[in-house]
């Protein structure tokens, strides 16, 4: 599931940005990332972390301007059509089949990372960890 929060918030006083910046900060620290302007999404596991999202949401809304939140399947989001611009860094990033999950091939005696994307031979050879270093993480972000 997906929540999609959609804003228009009033620009004119400096007070009415510092709020829109405040507002657009908070959500960032929700999870939720920008997909275009003024539209932010986050992934959720189900239908009660998206309605928990929405709830969190509630808790920071500006006095003023409009607000609208939305909750999507992956399958409506999925059948979105993109009729200009592409793909944002921010949605590439953040698309759940990044979410890597990871095996144990007991033939080769390796940890192997799953592979969504059984056509990319190369990705497979960068994916695979021997055993031996399994408990060495690289860096902050290589598990």
């Amino acid at each position: 599931m997906r929540v999609l929060v959609m804003f228009d918030l009033p620009t004119k006083t400096k007070k009415d940005r510092q709020t829109g910046t405040k507002f657009r900060n908070n959500l960032i620290k929700l999870g939720f990332f920008m997909m275009q302007f003024s539209v932010y999404m986050r992934i959720c596991k189900g239908s009660a972390s998206a309605k928990a999202s929405i709830n969190n949401v509630r808790k920071f809304v500006p006095p003023r301007g409009s607000i609208r939140c939305l909750i999507i399947t992956e399958k409506q989001f999925d059948s979105m059509e993109i009729l200009l611009g592409g793909v944002g860094f921010n949605e590439m990033m953040n698309e759940p089949r990044n979410l890597v999950l990871f095996g144990f091939d007991e033939k080769k005696g390796e940890y192997v990372y799953a592979d969504n994307d059984k056509d990319s031979d190369e990705e497979k050879l960068l994916q695979t960890k021997s055993k031996k270093t399994r408990n060495i993480q690289g860096s902050l972000f290589e598990f």
